[in-house]
């Protein structure tokens, strides 16, 4: 997925929103990709 390089919001704290809001999207496809291991036996 791929996300704006750029900032929409003018204000700094919206900016800091926005990065967060980002990097908690990336997380949640990162823990997508990340296999589920169970012991056998």
């Amino acid at each position: 997925m791929l996300l704006a390089q750029c900032l929409m919001a003018r204000d700094f704290d919206r900016q800091v929103a926005e990065v967060q809001a980002r990097i908690a999207v990336q997380n949640g496809y990162t823990a997508l990709g990340i296999p589920v291991m169970k012991a056998v036996g």
